[in-house]
């Protein structure tokens, strides 16, 4: 964001301390349709524009303010002209026009989530141009273009996944008020967000998610857990170890509590068997994991204050 001026009142001095503005959430859907076999990208896309825009905030003018609808209307063009590759790839393209084109801009980040179609099987062969909508989670890329360069930060939200057994949770500080009994073999399940920025540009960003995606699941699989907090650590390092391009991770993860139902009141046993999902509250696990001498991420982190 643009730090800017301070404007001084009778009453007290305040100042414009940062900006940024953009569109948010264009739906954007590409279909390639110039082979019998069409193919699909699903986007919702969120642009911000950086640079001093304060004459806008504080005396309303507009002079240097690319509309937002403008940026909404680039998407669709840029969707039409250039086609969408990999939502990193397309975001690219949107961050570094804004920022080489539109002269007051000196700072742009490009959000996008992709949802996943999958195509319908007729007679037991994939159908050319009818999908079912997936849900398996929502693919996103961030990509930050400013005077320090080009940054890309991949990443996943909402894959859900759970493991019913190799999962403890002991040994825990207690007091007073401590009621949770130590596991020693638990369900574990979260619904994962995790971003990964890349070193470099220009990468085969379909392969490169899908084979980070799949570290990370296998990771969480075979790993036995002591916590979702050593499990993030150990996925983050697998990830790090098998993806040289990926020189930082950052995970949020909830977690999906599963507790044992009591069905001693009908005479029945409950060995690990029947189990009711607490959806709230939860545990909000986080963590980030750097490669050793990573170069600086600079501004890609920064988000809107109104984002999620």
């Amino acid at each position: 964001m643009h730090v800017t001026r301070p404007r001084q009142t009778a009453a007290m001095t305040a100042r414009l301390h940062a900006h940024q503005y953009g569109k948010a959430e264009t739906r954007v859907v590409r279909i390639a349709r110039d082979a019998p076999r069409h193919e699909i990208r699903d986007l919702n896309v969120s642009t911000a524009l950086r640079g001093d825009f304060a004459a806008a905030y504080l005396d309303g003018d507009q002079s240097a303010v690319l509309p937002t609808d403008t940026q909404k209307n680039t998407a669709f063009a840029y969707a039409k002209e250039y086609g969408v590759s990999s939502p990193e790839a397309f975001a690219t393209l949107l961050a570094r026009h804004f920022v080489d084109d539109v002269a007051p801009v000196t700072g742009a980040r490009v959000d996008v989530e992709e949802y996943a179609w999958v195509r319908v099987e007729v007679d037991g062969a994939e159908h050319d141009h009818t999908w079912v909508r997936s849900g398996q989670e929502v693919r996103t890329a961030s990509v930050t273009v400013d005077a320090d360069g080009t940054t890309v930060i991949a990443g996943l939200a909402d894959l859900t996944v759970l493991k019913s057994t190799r999962s403890e949770f002991r040994g825990f500080l207690t007091d007073e008020y401590t009621t949770l009994p130590e596991a020693t073999d638990r369900v574990l399940a979260t619904s994962l967000v995790a971003q990964w920025r890349y070193e470099g540009t220009g990468l085969d960003y379909d392969a490169t998610y899908a084979q980070v995606r799949e570290v990370m699941l296998a990771t969480f699989a075979t790993r036995h857990s002591l916590a979702l907090q050593q499990t993030l650590w150990h996925m983050g390092e697998a990830v790090l170890d098998a993806v040289p391009e990926v020189v930082e991770i950052r995970f949020a993860a909830p977690n999906k509590h599963h507790f044992l139902a009591d069905l001693s009141p009908f005479g029945l046993d409950n060995p690990g068997e029947v189990f009711f999902a607490a959806d709230r509250p939860y545990g909000l696990i986080e963590a980030v994991v750097v490669r050793d001498g990573a170069p600086d991420a600079g501004s890609a982190w920064t988000r809107s204050v109104g984002a999620p």
